[in-house]
C-alpha cells in the first residue's frame, strides 16, 4: 500500500510502501452525552503496523455503518500490492471485490453471521483433522509464547481453495485462493482459555507467513489504542460535542504517529509531556516525522 505524500520543498510527490494494513473498529468511550443521548462516537482506523501509523479514520455511529465505512477508508488509500486484514464486521464480498480490483490481497475474519460459507469451512477443517489431514494439501504452523504468567499456544492451518470440495458460496468471493484456521490455547495462572477462528484469504501462502499476518492485525491493539488510551487519555476525554470526538481523535492518531518517528529511548508519554514544554523539542518531532 502506498501513501502519497507531497513534498513541498519540490513540489513533488513522494510515496511510502505499506504491506499489511488492518482496519478496525474503536470506541471513543467518553464522548457519549446522557443529557443530550449522543452516544459514544466509534471510528474506525486504518493501521499500518510495520510503520506504526493510523493512515486514515472514519466515523461511525452503529455496525451498519461501519460496513459502509470501510470502503470510504479503502477508497482514500492505494491498495495496489497490499494485504488488508478485517474483523468478521468487515467480511463482505462487495469489500473483497473492491480491495481486489484495487490490486490488493486480503485476510478476512468468518464468523456465525456468514451463514452457509462459515458453516463450511468448520465441517471442512473439523472433518481434516479427524482423518489427520489424509490425502488434503495443507500448510501447518504452530508457535508458543509465554510471558510472566501467561502462555499462549498458537496453530495455523492453510489449505488451498483447490483442496476444499464444494464449499458453500465459494464463488462469490472475487480473488478467494485458500481458507484458513487458527487454534489458540492460552493458559493463565488460574484458567485455561481456548479459541478457534476462521478466515477466508486472496493470499497463496504458507502457515508461518499467514500466522505472522493474523497476529500482526492485532498490533493496532496495543501499539495504537492502548497509548491512545493510557498515554493520552483518550477515554477520558469529555470532549462530545459537535465534531470535537471525530478532531480531537484523528489530532491524537496524528501525534502518536509524530512521536513513534522519534529514536531516542524515552517514552511516549515523556516524548509527549517534553513536547508540550519544550518548543525546540515539539519542531525536531515534526521536522523528524516529515522526513521520515
Amino acid at each position: 500500500m502506498y501513501l502519497h505524500r507531497h513534498d513541498p520543498s519540490d513540489g513533488a510527490a513522494t510515496s511510502v510502501k505499506f504491506d499489511c494494513l488492518k482496519l478496525l473498529k474503536h470506541p471513543l468511550r467518553g464522548s457519549y452525552d446522557r443529557e443530550h443521548q449522543i452516544k459514544a462516537l466509534h471510528s474506525v482506523s486504518a493501521w499500518a503496523s510495520e510503520h506504526q501509523l493510523v493512515l486514515a479514520q472514519e466515523r461511525v455511529d452503529s455496525k451498519s455503518n461501519e460496513i459502509t465505512a470501510i470502503p470510504h477508508l479503502l477508497e482514500l488509500l492505494s491498495l495496489e500490492g497490499a494485504i488488508i486484514t478485517l474483523d468478521a464486521m468487515g467480511t463482505q464480498r462487495a469489500i473483497a471485490e473492491q480491495i481486489i480490483t484495487g490490486k490488493g490481497d486480503y485476510i478476512l475474519a468468518l464468523k456465525g453471521n456468514h451463514g452457509n460459507l462459515c458453516k463450511g469451512v468448520g465441517q471442512f477443517f473439523k472433518g481434516a483433522l479427524s482423518i489427520d489431514w489424509q490425502g488434503i494439501d495443507y500448510s501447518y504452523y504452530e508457535h508458543t509464547e509465554s510471558n510472566q504468567h501467561r502462555i499462549e499456544y498458537r496453530q495455523v492451518w492453510v489449505v488451498p481453495l483447490s483442496a476444499v470440495p464444494e464449499l458453500a458460496n465459494a464463488h462469490l468471493w472475487q480473488g478467494l485462493n485458500a481458507i484458513v484456521m487458527v487454534r489458540r490455547k492460552r493458559t493463565l495462572w488460574n484458567k485455561v482459555e481456548e479459541e478457534v477462528s476462521y478466515y477466508i484469504t486472496s493470499l497463496s501462502v504458507d502457515a508461518t507467513e499467514m500466522s505472522g499476518y493474523i497476529r500482526a492485525h492485532w498490533s493496532i491493539e496495543n501499539n495504537c489504542h492502548w497509548v491512545l488510551d493510557v498515554t493520552f487519555k483518550e477515554d477520558r476525554s469529555r470532549i462530545r460535542m459537535g465534531h470535537g470526538p471525530e478532531n480531537t481523535g484523528l489530532l491524537r492518531r496524528l501525534c502518536l504517529g509524530v512521536l513513534k518517528r522519534d529514536s531516542s529511548k524515552s517514552s511516549l508519554a515523556q516524548k509527549r509531556y517534553r513536547a508540550a514544554m519544550d518548543d525546540a523539542f515539539m519542531m525536531s518531532l515534526l521536522a523528524g516525522a516529515l522526513a521520515t
